[in-house]
């Protein structure tokens, strides 16, 4: 399936059949790798002069909103396709593909009435397709909620202990509550749990001795429970929150410093040298340097099965809330796609149809047709469908780089002895 069309109309001289044929004919011969349909445009209603020009100024920019949409929707499909693990599904109008929808096109009658305005198809689409790109802001604006929602639950069971959800790691045994005691849960970088083994019982006064355990590991902390009288509870959560060490390299020496935030000043210190024989932290290191330091961290937790049941069963109401939702909204971004398309396809007739009269004039006497070359064939196309023009109007349509008087009308970048403009359908 091509990604990019042409869609050209050329001026009628004698009759359209015959012009047909020699488009057909000087394809096949000078570039018989590009695709070439008609594209059947019905008589529709012209209307007047001031009313065509009033409409022609509206089209370049309406034509860039709806295939912005389109395109929009087109993301969408390709991101819910990509998530939910399924192959990508050719894409319809109808469940006529998309390509064959534009190069077979038919005019849909019933839903636009030939005998009305231009303006009414044309403001009739604009306003379709502005309705479906609000729909489709309020559904993904939905699902990316429930989205977020599980995320951030996800980040919480697999994210650092210092975030995330603790209730999987902690077992009833592990929790001591009674009327005086209760257990607390310590949060320890990795490189201090020698430090903190060592020192937790000296953090307050009233902490139960070896009372300290270690539930689980990850790559930056260490989850450590300690029991102490709970009327001690809240100085020792400030005590372990305030200490924390510096790292600094020194002449060759390691210094660790334990700070306490409160009296701004070192509580006490310890040294070795790294050449010491002694010293107990392999460390390596190529330069004198800075280390942020890490800072233990008291997580606040209640142990509850009520309470861990009811998260249990809100993540698995989210994980089939999202389900549900992306089902729905991939659903839904088929249809309207489909419907957006159709109705692009309508609104580039009329576009086509409006632009032929103004460049060729009344009455309407054109062919219109959709072209596919590739990007080598393109020039030697544009040559065939230029000398199928009236010979004593191309230079006065030709490019500005060319010298033409009407060259950039309408918007365009390049503007031809014909109409012509693209389609991008991916």
């Amino acid at each position: 399936m091509a990604n990019r069309y042409w869609v050209v109309s050329l001026p009628v001289q004698k009759s359209a059949s015959t012009l047909w044929n020699s488009l057909q004919d000087q394809i096949s011969k000078h570039s018989f790798d590009t695709p070439l349909y008609r594209f059947n445009i019905p008589n529709l209603r012209v209307g007047t002069l001031d009313s065509l020009l009033a409409l022609s100024d509206d089209l370049f920019k309406s034509n860039t909103f709806i295939e912005g949409v389109s395109q929009k929707i087109r993301r969408q499909i390709e991101e819910l396709e990509r998530v939910s693990g399924l192959e990508s599904n050719a894409l319809t109008v109808d469940g006529v593909p998309i390509d064959s929808y534009l190069t077979r096109f038919v005019w849909d009658e019933a839903k636009y009435p030939t005998m009305s305005p231009l303006r009414e198809i044309v403001d009739g689409i604009h306003t379709l397709v502005a309705k479906i790109e609000d729909d489709l802001k309020v559904r993904v604006a939905e699902y990316n909620n429930v989205r977020s929602q599980l995320n951030a639950i996800n980040r919480k069971q697999s994210g650092s202990l210092a975030v995330r959800d603790l209730s999987n790691m902690v077992k009833p045994e592990d929790i001591i509550t009674s009327e005086h005691l209760v257990t607390l849960l310590a949060v320890v970088p990795k490189y201090s749990q020698k430090d903190w083994l060592s020192s937790y019982e000296t953090l307050t006064t009233y902490v139960v001795p070896r009372s300290s355990k270690k539930l689980y590991e990850d790559n930056e902390y260490a989850l450590y429970t300690v029991t102490l009288f709970g009327r001690v509870a809240d100085n020792f959560r400030t005590s372990a929150r305030e200490r924390g060490f510096q790292v600094s390299a020194f002449d060759g020496c390691i210094c660790i410093f334990y700070m306490s935030k409160i009296s701004l000043g070192y509580s006490y210190a310890r040294s070795w040298c790294i050449e010491n024989v002694l010293l107990s932290w392999r460390i390596s290191y190529s330069r004198c340097c800075r280390i942020s330091f890490g800072v233990i961290q008291i997580r606040d937790f209640e142990y509850s099965p009520e309470a861990q049941e009811s998260r249990k069963q809100e993540l698995e109401k989210l994980v089939q809330d999202q389900d549900s939702l992306r089902s729905s909204l991939l659903q839904w971004c088929y249809t309207s796609y489909g419907e957006v398309f159709s109705s692009w396809m309508h609104f580039c007739a009329v576009r086509i149809f409006a632009e032929s009269i103004l460049r060729y004039g009344l009455p309407p006497s054109f062919l219109a047709c959709v072209l596919s070359p590739s990007t080598k064939g393109e020039k030697k196309v544009r040559s065939i469908l230029e000398g199928l023009c009236d010979n004593t109007n191309s230079t006065y349509w030709k490019t500005e780089d060319e010298g033409g008087a009407m060259a950039g009308l309408g918007g365009d970048a390049d503007t031809y002895p014909y109409v012509s403009f693209t389609i991008n359908i991916a």
